[in-house]
């Protein structure tokens, strides 16, 4: 059982950092800002930190929408989040990777057919956040024009929020997000055998 006197240490100790932290939150003067936010990197977790984040903005009474590019496969969030109907507008448009279609022009149409559906959202007053599920991978490969979609994602209307995933992003898309987070590959079940599981991987 911890003293009296480490008790009266921690106490002080816990008074100091909350001075820090009550300042820390005085400064900021921006009340509201639609955020564009990337998830990157090697680790996993990219899109499920971006479909936590859509539950927390359901939890608000927010509609949200989201488009998934390359992925096409069948996944346990999307019949989650149909159970909120149509505050959830949820389009899977992707035909798999780049090394499972093996047809760069099969690819690129569907990478534009997805983004012209995103645009379309983007447009919707009634949506208040957008994920862009695996938009990095359309990216990387070249299937949208970079300056494109950079421009108009930064040209979003002032309500709406945006989280784009997937790995490699490109350095015009993280210098113009808000907020970036890359996902570090610490350990992978997969470098142990394990194949892809459902309720963890989709």
């Amino acid at each position: 059982m911890d003293s009296t006197q480490e008790l009266a240490r921690h106490r002080e100790k816990m008074i100091k950092r909350k001075q820090v932290q009550d300042a820390e939150v005085a400064s900021k003067t921006v009340v509201e800002k639609s955020l564009l936010i990337v998830h990157t990197g090697p680790g996993k977790g990219k899109s499920t930190a971006a479909f936590g984040l859509a539950l927390r903005a359901l939890g608000h009474g927010w509609t949200i929408g989201v488009v998934q590019f390359v992925k096409g496969r069948d996944t346990g969030e999307r019949h989650a989040f149909a159970a909120f109907g149509d505050r959830v507008q949820w389009r899977t448009m992707g035909e798999g990777f780049t090394w499972v279609t093996q047809d760069r022009a099969r690819d690129v149409a569907a990478a534009r057919v997805a983004w012209d559906t995103a645009r379309a959202m983007m447009a919707d007053p009634a949506i208040r956040l957008l994920v862009l599920d695996e938009l990095n991978i359309a990216l990387r490969y070249d299937y949208l024009p970079l300056d494109e979609v950079v421009a108009t994602l930064q040209a979003r209307r002032a309500d709406l929020h945006v989280v784009v995933t997937g790995r490699n992003a490109k350095p015009a898309l993280l210098a113009a997000a808000d907020l970036v987070t890359e996902m570090g590959a610490v350990k992978h079940h997969f470098a142990a055998g394990a194949k892809g599981q459902a309720g963890i991987e989709f």
